[in-house]
């Protein structure tokens, strides 16, 4: 009997190992990209859920999928917690998702699947190191920014229509607000990075346009 509790023991010690380790793997590309979620978060979800699994697993004998069904509604909404709207667009996103997919790796590793644990976290820390270079390569050809833009006449209006068409971008208005004669307007703006880093350059050495925020 005492011989099965140390091997018991001994097993879910190795478990909870891998489990911190895959979460060191996943949190250390997170932090090094200085997102909300660093490498203690992810170590601690992933470290968490397989705890949480190994748990259910042992109490929940006749249930043993109770416990670990909740560890999906937690990190639901931890997930929740590092999405946030910035002017125009949402971030976290992939943090978010990065998180929840933590914490099955976690789950997996609780519940023994570690050769599955493993494989995941494989495809994880591809998609997240390496289809960044399959994104900035888009990025770089189809590139979408929000400009806001403050103009005082319709001249000055028709002058940022013209600048976009200058450099080759395609455009449409997200926003705009009228104030005391002045119009702000948020531009969205489609193109390649390099025509909008040449709009960028014009916009700040520009003699006409005064005030605006990219």
């Amino acid at each position: 009997m005492e011989e099965f509790l140390a091997k018991s023991v001994q097993n879910d010690l190795i478990l909870i190992c891998i489990s911190i380790i895959i979460g060191v793997l996943i949190g250390t590309e997170r932090e090094y990209r200085n997102k909300s979620a660093g490498l203690r978060t992810f170590i601690l979800v992933s470290f968490g859920s397989c705890l949480f699994t190994i748990l259910s697993i042992r109490i929940g004998v006749g249930n043993p999928d109770r416990l670990a069904a909740n560890i999906i509604t937690g990190i639901g909404f931890l997930g929740a917690g590092v999405i946030f709207k910035d002017d125009n667009k949402v971030a976290g996103i992939t943090t978010a998702t990065t998180i929840w997919a933590t914490a099955s790796l976690g789950m997996c590793i609780g519940a023994g699947y570690v050769y599955l644990g493993l494989l995941g976290s494989v495809i994880v820390l591809i998609i997240l190191v390496g289809l960044t270079y399959l994104q900035n390569y888009i990025d770089d050809y189809h590139k979408i920014k929000y400009y806001t833009i403050l103009t005082k006449s319709k001249e000055e209006y028709e002058y940022c229509q013209t600048l976009f068409k200058k450099f080759d971008l395609k455009f449409s208005v997200a926003k705009q607000h009228a104030t005391d004669g002045n119009v702000s307007t948020t531009w969205l703006v489609r193109g390649k990075s390099k025509q909008h880093k040449m709009l960028m350059k014009q916009l700040l050495d520009d003699k006409i346009i005064k005030t605006y925020q990219f």
